[in-house]
């Protein structure tokens, strides 16, 4: 069976001289979503930190498109087609809506006015917005920045931690929507989600943490259907 366009693979990693990810494996296919769900301290932040070179690893490996990039840096998995949204300080609050757009295409030597547009038609209210500074959006407004401008860099994998945190249902419903649309068009979401029922509701894939391992692994409707993950993770 072919890999995963994106996996972390047997991870095992931490901080200082503890493990927080304890041989755990994460990997999204292309054009699909995939959900890390589970408790506070389950180490989801830190298996995404790991994917994306932000924590060193004692063991296991990362490979994008069936390249081993556990070597890289952040930087250079961008350059690879990587992007990640941290779940706070993800826009420059003193920038216009634009000005942050612009930032993210900064590797970029192309015309970038269509990704724009591409961004604009995305998020309808930032092009409403575009001159205004991003500190003085909403928060549903600034995550829809912070995902905008990530999406200027062209990424074939889109990471968002906890893209929702702090924001209404009725924006968190919107927010998982446009996430959606994204992955209609080729590129891979892998995400952190306190929301667990409905991020498991448009995953393609869900990962359960606990004490930085797998505890369950399947489908967003297997697992949504699953009892024990039900009484135990999403409140019966």
């Amino acid at each position: 069976m072919a890999e995963p366009f994106l996996i972390g693979d047997a991870m095992t990693g931490g901080y200082g001289t503890a493990d927080i990810l304890n041989a755990c494996t994460i990997a999204v296919e292309k054009g699909q979503i995939a959900v890390i769900v589970g408790p506070n301290g389950a180490g989801k932040s830190t298996a995404m930190k790991a994917v994306f070179g932000m924590l060193k690893l004692r063991s296991g490996h990362v490979r994008l498109g069936g390249e081993d990039i556990t070597a890289l840096s952040p930087q250079a998995r961008v350059a690879r087609g990587m992007a990640f949204v941290p779940q706070t300080q993800n826009i420059f609050t003193s920038m216009t809506v634009e000005e942050n757009l612009e930032m993210g295409a900064f590797l970029r030597r192309d015309d970038i006015r269509t990704t724009l547009e591409q961004i604009y038609t995305l998020f309808p209210v930032l092009r409403d917005k575009r001159r205004q500074a991003a500190g003085e959006l909403s928060g549903g407004q600034r995550q829809q920045v912070a995902v905008g401008r990530a999406l200027m860099t062209q990424p074939s994998v889109l990471m968002l931690d906890e893209p929702t945190a702090g924001v209404s249902p009725i924006v968190m419903d919107e927010l998982f929507d446009r996430i959606i649309e994204v992955a209609r068009t080729g590129i891979s979401i892998l995400m952190v989600e306190q929301n667990a029922r409905q991020a498991l509701e448009i995953a393609d894939r869900g990962y359960v943490l606990v004490q930085g391992a797998n505890r369950f692994t399947d489908t967003g409707a297997a697992l949504l259907a699953d009892p024990e993950v039900r009484r135990t993770f999403l409140g019966g």
